[in-house]
């Protein structure tokens, strides 16, 4: 995943738009979305960009289309859906899940960590969180931060308590503060089975299948700025990518 520079086109642009709209709750499982000429017409583009941006999101599983009565917003079933893209998809976790803070902030050694954030020294700041989707948790992340990243987190109270509940992402919280902005994104997924300490807090049993994804931030300059190690609960959360070639 990464930052390619290249202008997002117009129906990128509004398929992540009415995609947030869905996310954050304002068109509810099965209620009908504007019409293809009401889009078109909020958003001054054609009938064709509104089509192809609905193409996007029935790829994606948001909504589904019946001839002759319009397209309709996707029952969510309890699954925790989201399309990830971009950093900004990433941000925008905060639309419509929580926080919730296992191991607050603070500085620790770990060799594994600070060698793959290139740094100099074994030590790191690190935190730990759940985060819930309606109340439900789908996903323990792990973050690793160069010292110096962490300290311009110090002052967040909503990552200095056990506990501590927020709409925060670490990355949106980071962006505001870096001197060079987080610009892409190095992401692996494997598989991974729940540790004890994982298992309870994901409310799963030790030996649980769960999803790793270990994603590596660098900033504009190309330096890594925070390792976060997330694992899923798969009953709990679905993770699509949509693919496109690059026609030339």
């Amino acid at each position: 995943m990464a930052s390619t520079g290249r202008r997002e086109s117009s129906y990128s642009a509004l398929a992540r738009e009415v995609r947030g709209d869905i996310l954050s709750g304002r068109y509810a499982d099965g209620r009908r979305l504007p019409t293809e000429a009401e889009l078109a017409e909020r958003h001054g583009v054609s009938r064709q960009t509104v089509r192809r941006a609905f193409q996007d999101l029935v790829a994606e599983g948001l909504v589904y289309r019946v001839p002759g009565r319009g397209t309709f917003a996707s029952p969510r079933e309890g699954t925790y859906l989201r399309q990830f893209g971009s950093v900004e998809d990433l941000m925008a976790l905060s639309v419509d899940t929580r926080m919730d803070i296992t191991v607050p902030l603070h500085r620790r050694v770990d060799v594994a960590a600070a060698g793959r954030l290139r740094l100099a020294s074994d030590a790191v700041s690190s935190l730990a969180f759940r985060r819930l989707h309606d109340a439900v948790p789908f996903c323990l992340t792990t973050v690793f931060l160069p010292p110096h990243v962490g300290g311009l987190l110090r002052d967040v109270p909503e990552l200095a308590a056990e506990g501590a509940t927020s709409a925060f992402t670490v990355i949106g919280l980071l962006d505001t503060r870096l001197g060079a902005p987080i610009a892409e994104a190095d992401q692996s997924i494997t598989v991974a089975a729940a540790d004890p300490a994982t298992a309870r807090h994901l409310g799963c049993a030790p030996g649980h299948p769960l999803l790793r994804i270990d994603r590596l931030y660098h900033d504009t300059e190309g330096t890594p700025v925070e390792l976060a190690i997330s694992h899923f609960l798969p009953e709990h959360y679905s993770y699509r990518t949509h693919l496109r070639r690059s026609i030339t």
